[in-house]
């Protein structure tokens, strides 16, 4: 009877999951912000000028942020899109240097990295912390051997994701090459990167729940 009701208890903590990550924007944010990252560096390297490439990938973002205003009705939603974009567009517009558009992506993987090792090393692990307040248990799990082992592993994968992004756009930004740069950060900064973190974590979750 348990081994039957364990999957179903991690079927609805999915179901919960998903929609704190919904709530928050869900794909189509992070398919925004990926969009815009590409939209800039071939703006880029078809006009040569960085303010023009910084005003089509706002401009691009706008349009998504109309469209997802019409279609949602939310407000808050869009409006991160538009914000860290604008970070992004100021930063390069500023400045005339193209890798800076990319310099929140360096530093949002660099602060990432930085806050779950953190988190690890004082026994808060990210992974933990997110799924005891989804699961409404808040630190209970920490009490759970098992539990806490794999969210832990779960964090290590987030945390490898953020080491090896920060590793390979730390050098291209202070080089300042920024095609591979915009490559890089669009793969490792974006969706690409975090959907296989993504995926290991449920494997490593439904692990637990089936053999539970």
């Amino acid at each position: 009877m348990k081994n039957e009701v364990r999957p179903m208890g991690f079927g609805m903590l999915t179901q919960k999951s998903l929609s704190l990550f919904g709530a928050v924007g869900g794909w189509r944010t992070v398919a925004e912000g990926v969009a815009s990252r590409a939209l800039f560096l071939v703006a880029y390297l078809v006009s040569g000028q960085v303010l023009t490439s910084a005003l089509i990938a706002v401009g691009g973002v706008f349009v998504f942020a109309v469209v997802r205003l019409c279609t949602d009705r939310k407000v808050w939603q869009p409006s991160i899109g538009l914000i860290v974009i604008g970070v992004s567009a100021l930063l390069a517009g500023s400045s005339g240097q193209a890798v800076d558009f990319y310099l929140t992506v360096v530093l949002a993987q660099t602060g990432g990295g930085a806050l779950f090792l953190l988190s690890m090393l004082v026994r808060r692990p990210v992974v933990g912390v997110v799924m005891g307040t989804v699961r409404g248990e808040r630190s209970g799990w920490q009490c759970d051997r098992p539990r806490r082992r794999r969210y832990y592993l779960c964090t290590a994968v987030f945390l490898a994701k953020f080491v090896i992004a920060a590793a390979v756009l730390v050098p291209l930004y202070l080089n300042g090459l920024v095609v591979p740069l915009g490559i890089a950060a669009t793969l490792l900064g974006g969706a690409p990167a975090a959907g296989v973190c993504v995926y290991l974590c449920r494997r490593i979750l439904r692990e637990r729940a089936v053999t539970a």
